[in-house]
């Protein structure tokens, strides 16, 4: 590992319709992320609990406060780890709808920040199913930066993906050095556009992207496409697992140094135009 760089890790998982069950995986996840010398472990999107039925989801939903988040909390503080807690199951501001939630989780078991998803996957799938997160899910309406031992961080979830626009504040308004994207894509959605999504992300911020997915079948009506990625501010793959939907950990560093090379020798943020100009030329 190079001096001016830090040890990063993200999760590959199928979670299930049982809260211990996957906390016991996470618990388990953790471990091995700090064997490997990992500072921050990213999780996807719904790893504390993906219903098998509809409305289960909205019964298990609890405030940040509550059990769920304080056992990972304390997972954080017991590992003296760095959490990054993507698509949490936040209750709502009434029984009908929960908050999609971002958690981010300091080593001492502190929670840093909370990035509630912005856009909701209300989508009739080509070939697949029809799924209308808005019926249950309140949307966020504020971008979330925060300076970490990693840089400063960007946090989104899952089908922001599909919206530059998100991508392009955090980097150029607020100041993202990577960008954290968990997600439980669709297996149809995955295998057309994940990869390339994420890749362009990084290329068009020069931000590293570390994307933890869910993976696998989740129950008979669910199965979520997986293959976590890290990606440098270059584009390139730098952590993969070899099988997409197996359970386990991607390692990879993240290197201050790169980040830099990259924007001086294409310094882009001095080259693109502001919102005034477009304002004017479309006129």
């Amino acid at each position: 590992m190079a001096a001016n760089s830090v040890r990063v890790a993200a999760v590959q998982m199928t979670s299930i319709n049982d809260l211990a069950s996957n906390y016991a995986t996470c618990s388990r996840l953790v471990k091995e992320a700090a064997s490997a010398g990992a500072k921050l472990l990213c999780f996807p999107e719904n790893f504390s609990f993906v219903g098998a039925k509809d409305g289960e989801s909205l019964k298990i939903a609890e405030p940040l406060d509550g059990p769920i988040m304080k056992g990972y909390c304390a997972l954080a503080r017991e590992s003296s780890m760095w959490l990054s807690l993507g698509g949490f199951q936040e209750r709502g501001s009434d029984d009908a709808h929960l908050c999609n939630s971002h958690v981010l989780i300091d080593d001492a078991g502190n929670i840093r920040s909370t990035y509630k998803k912005m856009h909701l996957f209300d989508v009739d799938v080509p070939g697949g199913a029809v799924y209308k997160e808005s019926s249950f899910t309140e949307a966020g309406k504020e971008i979330v930066a925060v300076d970490s031992p990693f840089g400063r961080l960007g946090l989104t979830v899952c089908y922001d993906l599909r919206f530059p626009e998100v991508y392009q504040q955090l980097r150029f308004h607020h100041g993202a050095e990577v960008l954290l994207v968990p997600a439980a894509f669709t297996k149809v959605t995955g295998e057309a556009h994940w990869e390339v999504l994420l890749r362009a992300r990084a290329i068009e911020t020069q931000c590293y992207v570390i994307a933890a997915a869910q993976g696998g079948k989740h129950s008979e009506k669910r199965e979520s496409f997986g293959d976590t990625l890290i990606i440098d501010p270059w584009g390139t793959v730098i952590g993969r697992l070899p099988d997409r939907t197996s359970t386990g950990i991607v390692v990879a560093d993240i290197d201050f140094s790169l980040i830099e090379a990259v924007r001086t020798k294409m310094p882009i943020s001095q080259h693109r135009k502001p919102i005034e100009f477009w304002n004017q030329a479309s006129n």
